[in-house]
């Protein structure tokens, strides 16, 4: 198994044996536990189906409580598949957590990315300003886009205006500081997509 699915919790401060001071984001990795098996002959690959975060029945829809009741388990908020070489090692009903990590270097993190709503370039791209005297109106808007004549026309691609954030984002290579399995905590090096509590997928590097 290489990956677990876990709560960014925020960013704070630890002090190496060196004294060095690493700014950190803790994650809450688990506990999570197998609600089900993917296999080659029924769905043409080998995973475990995993499940995080606890949910009152009510605020589940029926076919999310069949699919945990058919496994004999509390309904949980968020799923994910991550690949495993041998199932037998992962029955259903199994728990794990952020001691599972323990000796892990690196991690792969994925995320959605706070979202922004409709950003014009300067915040979305970082452009420039234009100037703010002498009667001056171009302030913040984008400039030229294209040509007269030819092309005639924006090319797909160009940096313009629009959504900015609110996006899948991997983060790759974040050097696991310290892991504290009795509280399912990982602490990782540096920023991770996503508000607060929001749910990642962490994967070993």
């Amino acid at each position: 198994m290489n990956g677990i699915l876990a709560k960014k919790l925020g960013m704070t401060q630890v002090f190496t044996d060196n004294g060095e001071c690493v700014p950190v984001t803790v994650l809450e990795a688990g506990p999570c536990v197998v609600v089900c098996h993917k296999t080659e002959e029924k769905d043409g690959y080998t995973a475990i189906q995993v499940g995080f975060g606890l949910v009152k029945e009510s605020r589940a829809d029926k076919a999310t409580i069949g699919h945990f009741k058919k496994a004999n388990l509390d309904v949980r908020g968020y799923l994910a598949e991550f690949d495993v070489e041998n199932l037998e090692e992962w029955p259903i009903g199994k728990e794990f957590g952020a001691a599972d990590f323990a000796e892990v270097k690196t991690v792969d993190v994925s995320g959605i990315s706070k979202g922004h709503g409709f950003s014009g370039t300067v915040k979305r791209h970082g452009f420039h300003t234009g100037p703010r005297g002498h009667g001056t109106h171009n302030i913040r808007e984008p400039g030229g886009l294209s040509a007269h004549s030819y092309p005639g026309r924006v090319f797909p691609g160009k940096r313009m205006a629009g959504q900015y954030g609110n996006k899948k984002v991997t983060v790759k290579h974040l050097q696991v500081v310290k892991v504290d399995g009795e509280r399912n905590l990982i602490f990782v090096r540096g920023a991770v997509p996503g508000p607060k509590n929001g749910v990642i997928v962490v994967r070993k590097g």
